[in-house]
């Protein structure tokens, strides 16, 4: 379109195709030496915990080493087309006529491990039939006692995956510093 090499002046070619001349002039930069490792790291991370969001990642980038912030994990993400996967909202609704039982755990503070339990039975939908997963919980640091899968989401659960509600905590750490507080209150 703009002929720098035209007897017109750049500053007339732009006017008569009626363009702006700072995007005649304007070169864009590529990304930067650390943008590159950072999203090399991030898609290492999203390739084996695709169902991380931009604060896990982030949690994950700052224990290897990455200073950055969750708005620029953010921007890259959105950049390279990165998404966490998650179930879309309202995917299970409960049948008509079923029973929504009350949450008895609502203001109740649970302060130590070993106050309440949980269980929970998932089923999965296989090629021949069905897989269930048993999953019993300490509620308070959310540590998984018994889980029928195998020892690699039991160890992952437990030892890898930060929750949101534990401040961005493994339920390991949570467990083991309430150990701690509860021996040297005794």
């Amino acid at each position: 379109m703009i002929d720098r090499t035209h007897l017109l002046p750049v500053k007339t070619q732009a006017e008569l195709l009626g363009i702006s001349r700072g995007s005649v002039y304007y070169e864009p930069v590529g990304p930067s030496e650390r943008d590159l490792a950072l999203m090399a790291a991030m898609d290492d991370i999203h390739m084996k915990l695709p169902f991380y969001g931009i604060r896990r990642i982030r949690g994950e980038l700052l224990d290897r080493g990455f200073a950055v912030g969750r708005q620029h994990v953010a921007t890259l993400m959105r950049k390279m087309g990165m998404e966490a996967l998650y179930p879309k909202r309202r995917l299970s609704k409960p049948a008509p006529g079923h029973t929504v039982y009350p949450y008895l755990l609502r203001g109740m503070e649970i302060t130590r491990a070993g106050q309440v339990w949980a269980a929970d039975i998932t089923y999965l939908p296989m090629a021949r039939g069905f897989c269930y997963l048993t999953a019993i919980m300490d509620w308070a640091s959310r540590r998984v006692l018994a889980f029928r899968v195998s020892n690699t989401h039991f160890d992952f659960y437990n030892m890898r995956r930060r929750h949101q509600g534990l401040e961005d905590r493994t339920p390991d750490e949570v467990y083991r510093s309430t150990l701690r507080m509860e021996r040297t209150a005794a």
